[in-house]
């Protein structure tokens, strides 16, 4: 048997690395083609749906390992039978554990979620924190398995989030194409987490990329069944919860009930998230005034949670075990008010305190406690045209989280796709669009939209307001001495008149200026320390910072349609 010859095999395997990196030196320079893109898309997904795996089996083995709990399903159950001590310590040092490694790896000890991922979109080319976001993700992950009440979703999106940073900055990824990557990665999480692939890909483009653009819609749909496969492939085709029987709606005799059950959705859904911002102010507040330092506070909003739930155990973890009861009808009124009650007070406290999570679990599960407590009031009343609990309960859970996510289309999709009943489709659609349009006007279009209101980012209010603020004055002045500049004497009076804008300010800053002293330039100056006099670098021409602003516009409006 003849032997290859060696120069032969060398020459082959040289060519192959010379085509190797030219390829790969045409995807830096060039971008990638259509076809290159939906694999990077497919091979994103795969490893974002593996990492939403991995964080929802971490999730349980912190769960066996602390509480004991063989399925994470029932651990409000299983926690009620423990010694009290046990149920307060565990939320204490998962606390501290989450408090000491924010306060290591982030600069303001805050976990990373889904209204950050949004921000990356919007502002940062489809980049988000990598260094942060992998300590939320280990934050929340110890959050969740040590009673946290609040959800996965959040931290699983962000997670996804860092997997489609480091591919886009591997392949130089313009902002287009990182933003795309990004919906790719968070469709994958959000289905593999969920075993949703149409609402993780619609969740995505509604809540994330904000558009429904055609060119990203194909990548989003391959990287979202890649994580359902993943789901499926662990856990099998089942839905989160199961509905006893299907639910029958009495015709349309019975929607003006599901409307009014939509804007009790919306107000319940308005004291959740203005709950959790409260606690939030009031959690900063107490620490900077008692001198708290901030690694202790998760741990104190662990002692708090801890306490309330020895008594009411079930407010430990995500909820399925309790949303399940409500969508099953095995709950009574006064249950089902009380434990609404109480899941505000510890998702306040848990997201208030720093812990971590997100609050799409908690939303549904305070939806089904809210819209089987409506059931419960109204079936009694008409009875002969009255729907069953179920329907009730399933309806509340899709208007409340369609509410706080500010994400109508995609919530109802997912709670279909959670429970696995498609009849009832007419009533969660009726409640959820009411819903939508109240609890978006007591709050910010939504709790992700409101808490980057809170932090000084305005997407809510459209492209017109937030790209203002990422073109900076120093890209845009014409400096000191250009021929096309007004002489320095000219600039410097207007300088001690007030009229002039720091070099490090954004267009955010410098466009209100030209409208309040009525000129066509602004001096760009630096300004000294303390009281000292500014220094003159240039003049920021209005024509210019319009045409700049412009062509922004100009070019968002063809990603959004292209």
């Amino acid at each position: 048997m003849s032997t290859p010859d060696p120069s032969f095999t060398s020459r082959t395997l040289a060519d192959a690395r010379a085509a190797t990196r030219r390829g790969w030196t045409v995807l830096l320079t060039r971008g990638p083609s259509q076809f290159q893109f939906w694999l990077i898309a497919l091979l994103i997904g795969i490893a974002a749906g593996f990492g939403a795996l991995l964080f929802r089996k971490g999730i349980s083995w912190l769960q066996r390992t602390l509480y004991g709990a063989e399925d994470p399903r029932t651990l409000g159950s299983f926690a009620g039978d423990l010694e009290w001590y046990w149920i307060l310590v565990i939320p204490i040092l998962g606390g501290l554990a989450v408090g000491l490694i924010l306060s290591r790896f982030t600069d303001d000890g805050r976990v990373r979620s889904v209204a950050d991922v949004i921000a990356g979109a919007a502002l940062n080319n489809g980049r988000v924190e990598r260094r942060a976001g992998l300590a939320s993700a280990a934050a929340s992950m110890i959050t969740l398995g040590a009673g946290g009440s609040s959800g996965r979703e959040g931290p699983v999106v962000h997670l996804a989030g860092v997997i489609s940073s480091w591919a886009a900055d591997r392949i130089n990824a313009s902002g287009l194409n990182g933003r795309d990557l990004l919906g790719c990665a968070v469709a994958a999480a959000v289905s593999a987490s969920f075993n949703a692939p149409i609402a993780g890909a619609l969740f995505a483009l509604e809540v994330v990329l904000r558009h429904f653009a055609i060119h990203a819609f194909a990548p989003i749909v391959i990287a979202s069944v890649a994580g359902t496969v993943i789901n499926r492939l662990e856990f099998g085709g089942l839905t989160e919860f199961v509905l006893p029987t299907s639910s029958v709606l009495e015709f349309y005799v019975e929607l003006p009930a599901f409307l009014i059950l939509g804007l009790i959705c919306g107000v319940v859904a308005a004291v959740l998230m203005r709950s959790i911002f409260l606690a939030e102010d009031f959690g900063t507040e107490v620490c900077r005034r008692l001198k708290v330092p901030g690694w202790m506070r998760p741990a104190i909003a662990g002692a708090l949670l801890g306490g309330l739930a020895i008594w009411f155990p079930h407010i430990i973890g995500v909820g399925y075990e309790t949303t399940t009861a409500a969508l099953t009808g095995e709950l009574m009124l006064h249950e089902a008010i009380v434990f609404a009650m109480l899941k505000v007070l510890a998702v306040a406290i848990t997201l208030g305190g720093r812990m971590g999570g997100g609050v799409f679990s908690p939303s549904l599960m305070l939806g089904a406690l809210t819209g089987l407590a409506f059931g419960l009031i109204a079936t009694p009343l008409f009875p002969d045209v009255s729907g069953s609990l179920s329907l009730y309960a399933l309806a509340g859970m899709g208007a409340v989280a369609a509410a706080v996510l500010g994400a109508p289309i995609s919530t109802t999709l997912i709670v279909f796709e959670l429970t696995g009943d498609w009849q009832t489709g007419l009533a969660v659609m009726v409640a959820v669009s009411t819903s939508t349009a109240l609890g978006t006007r007591l709050v910010t279009r939504s709790f992700f939209l409101t808490q980057l209101k809170r932090r000084g980012i305005h997407l809510a209010e459209g492209p017109q307001a937030y790209l203002l603020s990422m073109t900076a004055v120093a890209s845009l002045m014409r400096p000191a001495g250009d021929d096309s500049a007004p002489s320095e004497e000219i600039c410097r009076a207007m300088i001690e008149k007030g009229i002039k804008i720091d070099i490090g300010s954004t267009l955010e800053t410098a466009m209100p200026l030209f409208e309040t002293h009525e000129v066509n330039y602004l001096p760009v100056v630096t300004q000294g320390k303390g009281e000292g006099p500014a220094t003159y670098k240039g003049v920021l021409y209005h024509v210019d910072a319009l045409k700049a602003f412009n062509l922004a516009l100009a070019s968002l409006s063809r990603e959004e349609h292209g």
